[in-house]
């Protein structure tokens, strides 16, 4: 038998997440524990009502999400917070999240899993929070063009990129910060870049691209961090010899 607290030290042990200042509220490592077996993992971006029914549905007994339970407000337990939390215990579901440490881990980070998927051999840490990195960075000496750098995320991502093509049209220094990084491009270009992905941005980020030279490439804030947990599931999966699933709920965002 594979017991929880086996599966919570591997995945904590690879991930570090007391190397990162991470958001107060997205308490990184276990989040909801059960009976203390895991025979099926789920992974899902986020954890919400309708991953936690997904995975219950797919016989899963541990979750592993980016976007855990605690992002808002968790009192009082009532009405549909009373729901999921029942949900979870009458199931015997448990719930794993990591947050900045499932974006900047150096393997199985959202952002080297999306470099890897674009083909990228080698990259370098970027977007640092708190001296540690939480994206990647690659350059690139055969320029690649915005078209086919937005081909090849569209590819990956399974939809086209929104594109502001504020910097130059052959893109050498690409950096990958996942998630909602959008509102910090001036970090992206003191960091070196003339290219930068991430998931989404407010509207005034437009202008600012321009203003700064910086092409960036919104990929999609859930589209860009499915990669994480899947990375991890599957790794966890290969170490402990049990299935695991990923759990598609596309926020459109």
């Amino acid at each position: 038998m594979v017991t929880l607290s086996e599966v919570v030290a591997r995945a904590d042990s690879w991930l570090q997440p007391a190397l990162y200042k991470d958001y107060e509220r997205a308490w990184n490592g276990l989040q909801m524990e059960n009976e203390g077996a895991v025979t099926h993992i789920a992974a899902a971006v986020d954890a919400s009502m309708a991953t936690i029914r997904m995975a219950i549905d797919a016989g899963a007994d541990l979750l592993v999400v980016h976007h855990g339970l605690f992002w808002s407000e968790t009192r009082p337990w009532t009405g549909r917070r009373y729901e999921l939390l029942k949900r979870l215990m009458e199931s015997g579901l448990a719930v794993y999240s990591q947050h900045l440490p499932l974006d900047g881990h150096p393997c199985l980070g959202n952002a080297s899993q999306l470099a890897a998927a674009l083909g990228w051999t080698a990259h370098q840490p970027f977007f640092f929070r708190a001296g540690t990195a939480i994206g990647v960075q690659s350059t690139h000496p055969e320029a690649v063009s915005r078209e086919e750098l937005g081909r090849r995320l569209t590819d990956c991502l399974g939809h086209p990129p929104i594109l502001l093509p504020g910097g130059p049209a052959a893109c050498r220094r690409i950096g990958i910060c996942t998630g909602g990084a959008g509102s910090e491009l001036a970090q992206a270009v003191a960091e070196g870049v003339d290219t930068f992905i991430t998931g989404e941005g407010p509207h005034w980020t437009h202008a600012l691209a321009e203003d700064l030279g910086l092409n960036v490439f919104y990929g999609g804030h859930y589209a860009t961090e499915t990669f994480g947990v899947k990375a991890l599931a599957a790794e966890l999966s290969s170490v402990f010899g049990i299935p695991w699933t990923f759990i598609d709920h596309p926020s459109g965002l």
